[in-house]
């Protein structure tokens, strides 16, 4: 769900001492932060492994409590922290409040597994066999700038619930959000230290937390490209490992859909944070014979998308990150190629026009890299065997849409896609209570869930045995 400003490799180039967050609807600088040094992760890593020691050592109740409390303190500061988000990630306002709910109920939901965290009693001759769950110890979670709020959350609530301290990076760009979840935290009276932000830079802070022997494990979104380096450098010290790296998914319209609604929801299907989200449905493949009339519904549908300042309630996009980002997305599409356009704001700002893609060949690198902007391609298909082929036709498989009004079909492709979230006549696929993760090079490991927790514990298996000792 985005990628990382800098390569965790990129040890040669020097990192300035501090970053500079600007406002990408109107390029104001906002603040300036310090960023983290390595002897700076060294030491919070000291102060996260006694901090954890405290926590763990809490009744589960009282650490269930803590947790609710530190999401009653949120949802108490939700505008404020919207408002955050919507200047420094340039997110819409109503998106920026769902984040901070997401957040909220995140806390919540991690905070009823606390007490429900439970081994299994396995039956064995001469004696019993208990399992224990217990806590890893340090985590880090290096947080996308896409969506900065909810991801860190992702990893940051299960993993205090199951009893770690938590060390989160933020991505360079966003990191106000993270400082002040980490301020609320304190408030609502979590431990000193116990989930501490770093904000630095990808080779500095990043590659220190990732290098760390004292971090059990590394939570990490961002690119697949850097999600390749985390794991070698996590592979030194055989550190446990979530990955959710990059997605290039797929709308697949059959020709027996409602043609009417599977148009009307394209667009944001691949617009939402301005296409800035690894789950965006950038590969529309319709089937040949609705293809045209498909195209001839989704043109109002994208025109009607409204694309300006994000603090409006009326819009529905806002601006990209950064003018690296929107220098990106430029290099992907030629002013000359037939495609479907919308409009967006002219002057200050990294504003890019919505766009649909209508010629273009199966094998461009606009239809087979991840753009990570508000850009994709419609490409027919013959049947559904066709579709299917090409819906895997790419190295990612993180989500997708399926529109047709056949139960069997529905079922069929489903289970065909290689993907690890689809949605069937609908582009809903991220939900805190259900599992979240891709296939093939989106990822490894899920997020999100019933099971989220068991994912930042070790299983210990305990024989006690019952006969007594040989006379």
């Amino acid at each position: 769900m985005r990628q990382a400003a800098h390569d965790v490799n990129d040890d040669h180039v020097p990192a300035p001492e501090e970053l500079r967050v600007l406002d990408p609807a109107t390029e104001e600088l906002l603040a300036t932060v310090p960023a983290a040094s390595p002897a700076d992760v060294d030491a919070a890593v000291a102060r996260a492994r006694r901090a954890q020691e405290r926590w763990v050592a809490l009744a589960p109740g009282d650490r269930a409590r803590l947790l609710r409390r530190f999401a009653a303190t949120v949802d108490a500061h939700l505008e404020e922290l919207a408002a955050l988000e919507v200047r420094e990630a340039g997110h819409t306002v109503g998106n920026a409040r769902w984040e901070a709910g997401n957040v909220r109920d995140l806390l919540d939901y991690a905070a009823g597994g606390v007490e429900r965290l439970t081994g299994r009693q396995i039956p064995v001759p001469g004696g019993l066999d208990v399992t224990i769950l217990e806590p890893l110890g340090v985590v880090g979670v290096i947080a996308p700038w896409n969506f900065p709020m909810p991801i860190a959350a992702w990893g940051t609530a299960p993993a205090l619930a199951a009893g770690n301290a938590v060390l989160l990076k933020p991505a360079e760009a966003t990191p106000l959000t993270a400082l002040r979840l980490a301020e609320l935290a304190l408030e609502a009276g979590l431990p000193e230290h116990l989930f501490q932000v770093l904000p630095g830079h990808g080779p500095v802070a990043g590659a220190a937390l990732v290098d760390h022997p004292g971090v059990a494990k590394i939570v990490f979104t961002g690119s697949t490209a850097v999600g390749r380096q985390v794991w070698a450098r996590s592979g030194e010290h055989l550190k446990r490992l979530t990955l959710e790296l990059g997605g290039k998914s797929p709308n697949l319209v059959f020709a027996d859909a409602d043609l009417e609604t599977a148009a009307a929801a394209a667009p944001m299907s691949f617009l939402d944070n301005c296409g800035q989200d690894c789950c965006a449905r950038t590969r529309i493949l319709v089937q040949r014979s609705v293809h045209e009339r498909f195209l001839d519904l989704l043109a109002p549908a994208l025109e009607a998308v409204r694309v300006g300042d994000p603090a409006d309630e009326r819009t529905d996009v806002g601006p990209l990150i950064s003018a690296a980002q929107l220098a990106r997305v430029r290099s992907y599409v030629d002013p000359g190629a037939p495609a479907l356009r919308g409009t967006a704001p002219e002057g200050p700002g990294f504003w890019f026009p919505p766009t649909v893609l209508t010629g273009t060949d199966p094998d461009a690198r606009v239809a087979v890299e991840e753009v990570f902007g508000p850009v994709a391609v419609v490409l027919p298909f013959e049947d559904e065997a066709d579709a299917i082929r090409l819906a895997n036709a790419t190295p990612y498989g993180l989500s997708g849409s399926i529109w047709t009004r056949d139960v069997g079909r529905a079922l069929r492709v489903s289970g065909a896609v290689r993907a690890g979230n689809l949605s069937v006549n609908s582009h809903s696929s991220v939900r805190y209570w259900t599992p979240f993760g891709g296939y093939k090079q989106s990822g490894i490991g899920r997020e999100l869930g019933p099971d989220a927790l068991t994912a930042f514990t070790e299983t210990k298996n305990v024989f006690i045995s019952t006969e007594g000792p040989a006379q």
